[in-house]
């Protein structure tokens, strides 16, 4: 049996702030009114030539520098994400190439803010039975280019960024104890990103439709959603702890996906537990989706809320409907990272991405000496086989 323990973790998040002062600026609010609904100061937003695929990376690297670790010994990338690159290739797959992790299959995951979650329990699983030894899991967004920036109720909420943790398997018991994943789709009209490809309005302006909402931009029901929330991350936590063999009381720290601080307060009383025994970064990170969770992590650790031997819980909860939880027992203490050693690794993958696009050029100069037989072609020479 292999246990599947954390063993490195990182975040990435972008250099430019967006305040709600600044927020103010664009749609009819205020600090005071922003701050007192959600508990959020500022987010990030990622600069022109940033992407989700970029912010993936960054985390990551990030997180194997903790853990140590070449990324030829990873066997699987998840990346989390409701902002891919692409529909495909998957931004896992871009993330393998820029970290030169040869041996690693990748694939994203789509469970909205819950993604982090669930692609965390893959993982383990893939480790407990035997199909990959290591493995990086991502929880990446763009959020600001899926925005409706004249929507009060949606574009205060979300920032940008990426959080990762790298879990490395072991036969020491620990690591990942257990996990729910839950899923109501009939309440998918609650909180929705449509796809470009799925709103067609004929008649219309490709951006907007009938009720003057622009297409393919996020849409919430802020009332149910909220009672939603409260619900499952009690019910969620309860029930994997239960399942883990623990109490509440053998919990030391619940990071929460960060959605809004009014969410955690209402759960925390459904709960009985003080609110402190959560870690909200809700005030400054904003609601980052799928990587709010690893980047509450990362800043947990820095604020030394987490020591070996801790019962961590994760909650996530969002579009869907879907909910998760999962708990872990922590086992590790942020090691010391020379610079020199840091440098070493930033060439490392500078070396990685020329190699993939010494590998690009190789094959568009293979398809233009070599030529591309049409179909005809194809077919003469089967006959001269024959």
């Amino acid at each position: 049996m292999q246990y599947a323990h954390i063993v490195g973790w990182g975040k990435y998040l972008p250099q430019r702030v967006l305040t709600n002062q600044q927020i103010s600026r664009i749609v009819d609010t205020s600090d005071e009114w922003i701050f007192t609904r959600t508990g959020i100061r500022e987010r990030r937003l990622a600069g022109e030539r940033e992407t989700t695929a970029t912010l993936a990376f960054e985390a990551a690297a990030r997180a194997l520098a903790v853990a140590g670790m070449h990324p030829t010994e990873v066997g699987l990338i998840i990346v989390a994400t409701s902002t891919p690159e692409s529909v495909f290739p998957a931004t896992a797959s871009l993330v393998q190439d820029y970290l030169g992790a040869a041996h690693a299959g990748a694939f994203d995951l789509s469970a909205a803010c819950s993604g982090f979650v669930y692609a965390l329990s893959m993982a383990a699983n893939a480790i407990a039975t035997g199909s990959v030894r290591s493995a990086v899991v991502v929880g990446a967004e763009t959020m600001s280019r899926v925005l409706d920036w004249e929507d009060r109720g949606t574009c205060i909420l979300f920032g940008d960024g990426a959080g990762a943790v790298v879990l490395r398997g072991s036969s020491v018991p620990g690591g990942l104890l257990a996990s729910t994943l839950r899923s109501d789709g009939s309440g998918g009209d609650l909180l929705r990103l449509p796809a470009v490809y799925n709103n067609p309005v004929p008649g219309f302006s490709p951006h907007f439709s009938q009720n003057g909402y622009r297409h393919n931009t996020i849409r919430m029901n802020g009332r149910q959603v909220f009672r939603f929330a409260t619900r499952a991350i009690a019910d969620s936590v309860q029930e994997v702890v239960t399942q883990a063999g623990l109490t509440l009381e053998d919990i030391s720290l619940i990071i929460p996906h960060q959605a809004n601080v009014r969410i955690i307060e209402v759960a925390a009383k459904r709960l009985k537990v003080p609110v402190d025994r959560f870690f909200l970064n809700v005030e400054t990170a904003a609601n980052t989706s799928a990587a709010s969770i690893p980047i509450a992590l990362c800043d947990a650790i820095e604020a030394g809320r987490l020591a070996p031997d801790d019962n961590v819980v994760f909650v996530g909860f969002g579009g869907g409907l879907t909910w998760a939880a999962s708990v872990l027992k922590w086992a590790v203490t942020p090691p010391e990272i020379s610079l020199p050693d840091r440098e070493w690794r930033r060439v490392r993958y500078i070396l990685a991405r020329t190699r993939s696009r010494l590998r690009q050029w190789g094959r568009r100069a293979a398809s233009i000496f070599s030529g591309s037989p049409t179909p005809e072609a194809r077919l003469k020479d089967a006959d001269k086989e024959k």
